[in-house]
């Protein structure tokens, strides 16, 4: 799409965000890029399509308004939304009074365009920054780009994202194996996500593009473990999630009284309590794992530092079966909206050496890489990324480390490098209690500013333990009040 374009577009957004909330006219936007592509020829007389919308006569009425949402209502998926009551709450972003112009000028450019991708990415991204103070932002490109790289997909992969969002790791993963097999791949892509608004925009992302996907009816994928196996499981969930729930019927948290119920076979040793979402997940994403599958998602520092009992038994039993593959510190604010410090973490059912996945026999051994530093400045912000520099250095890594050539060329020979990373024993790591840090291996050499920046994530990381140990106290506190 050329500049200018772009930058007309972006401003009859701006014009069409005063008269309605950021949010919803965002997802409006990207409701009509969706007519653009999804309804171009009539199925039968009388539905509206998208010629129909854009063949409207000018004017400044009401007329253009009920264009729009006649279109939407017949053409955008539809998505049951269960936190509603029946009609209660539509998924139709409709126009408000005073929106005429701007959504006359932007049917116009949209019209006039062939290339909508880059536009559909921008308004992506602006609705994960709209939807940040909710914790529901949505994957950047190159966080998505290093995730899907580390899981390495194959053509005929079976693809699962239990928090899918946006559905971009989905689209990333279909892109990454398009790139490599010249040809569109036969992969099975599914997702599933919480909220339904969001739900519906990963549907109509995931079709502007020409993907293939599954997009299950929005719920939580907690609340039961997955009915079949996958290769690869990509998953960016919440950060900040104080608690989890299951559905009635399933095994109970903690010790609370009650007749006996099915045990959950996602977690064989014990129930993560409501209080430990992060532990939950990291079972759940396991269990889904096919034999020789492989996971790649975002966790909190603290689920790989933690002292506490809860996360340390589940790293101790992770690596007593030895699941974890990699574990890489990630620099802040460069993985969403989120200011608390995440590390990437890759397991595998399978280390053995493997075609395609690795010449090299990793069983009984973790790769760390500490790419604390690895980031750049965003122009003209104070936003950070990763960048695609950072992302091939980190990629290239962890080819090295597998014996996975890159390119077509020879595999390099992997080598630990101070600061940045070093593959460790399973016996190495239970000899420091299980710690799965990063930091804590691939140490930077000696000097002030590391000793400063030591000193502060050990505060860090100190201050979050005592915010887990109070939330775990509200919930003991809740269900004790809720059993008087």
């Amino acid at each position: 799409m050329p500049d200018e374009m772009f930058v007309k577009v972006r401003q009859h957004l701006t014009q069409l965000s005063r008269v309605m909330n950021t949010i919803d006219a965002t997802r409006l936007l990207i409701g009509l890029l969706y007519l653009s592509r999804a309804s171009r020829v009539a199925s039968d007389p009388g539905v509206p399509t998208w010629s129909w919308l854009l063949s409207q006569p000018a004017g400044r009425g009401p007329e253009i308004r009920a264009a729009v949402t006649k279109c939407l209502v017949h053409h955008l998926p539809a998505i049951e939304d269960p936190a509603a009551e029946a009609g209660a709450v539509s998924l139709v972003p409709v126009p408000p009074p005073g929106s005429e112009k701007s959504l006359r000028a932007l049917i116009q450019a949209i019209g006039s365009t062939q290339q909508v991708g880059t536009l559909l990415d921008q308004c992506l991204r602006d609705l994960s920054a709209a939807q940040a103070d909710g914790s529901n932002y949505f994957t950047p490109e190159d966080m998505a780009r290093l995730m899907v790289g580390a899981a390495v997909p194959h053509d005929r992969h079976r693809v699962l994202d239990p928090a899918c969002g946006s559905g971009g790791l989905l689209v990333e993963s279909h892109c990454y194996v398009r790139e490599r097999v010249g040809l569109n791949p036969t992969m099975s892509l599914r997702g599933r996500e919480l909220h339904a608004p969001t739900s519906q925009v990963a549907r109509m992302n995931l079709s502007v593009r020409g993907i293939e996907a599954d997009i299950l009816p929005p719920g939580d994928s907690l609340a039961q473990p997955e009915p079949e196996p996958y290769d690869i499981v990509l998953a960016n969930p919440s950060l900040n999630q104080r608690d989890w729930t299951q559905e009635e019927g399933t095994q109970q948290h903690g010790s609370r009284p009650g007749p006996p119920v099915p045990l959950d076979p996602r977690w064989p040793e014990e129930t993560p309590p409501r209080s430990s979402a992060d532990s939950a997940w990291i079972q759940h994403i396991a269990h889904a794992l096919a034999p020789a599958g492989r996971a790649v998602f975002l966790m909190a520092d603290r689920v790989a530092a933690s002292r506490q009992a809860v996360p340390k038994r589940l790293r101790e039993r992770l690596l007593r079966i030895d699941l974890v593959e990699c574990v890489i510190a990630l620099p802040l604010r460069v993985y969403g909206h989120s200011q608390a410090p995440a590390c990437l973490w890759v397991i595998n059912k399978d280390k053995s050496a493997r075609p395609g996945w690795g010449a090299l026999d990793r069983r009984g051994q973790v790769l760390f890489i500490n790419a604390r530093r690895a980031f750049e400045q965003v122009p003209q912000s104070r936003a950070r990324r990763l960048g695609d520099k950072n992302t091939a250095l980190i990629l290239s890594t962890l080819a090295a480390w597998r014996g996975l050539p890159e390119d077509g060329a020879a595999a390099t020979p992997y080598s630990d490098t101070v600061g940045w990373s070093r593959s460790c024993s399973v016996k190495e790591i239970a000899d420091r209690e299980y710690s799965l840090m990063p930091t804590s291996y691939a140490v930077e050499p000696p000097g002030p500013e590391r000793d400063t920046r030591n000193r502060i994530d050990q505060l860090k990381l100190e201050l979050t333990e005592q915010f887990d140990r109070m939330r775990a106290l509200e919930l003991r506190l809740l269900d004790a009040l809720e059993e008087i």
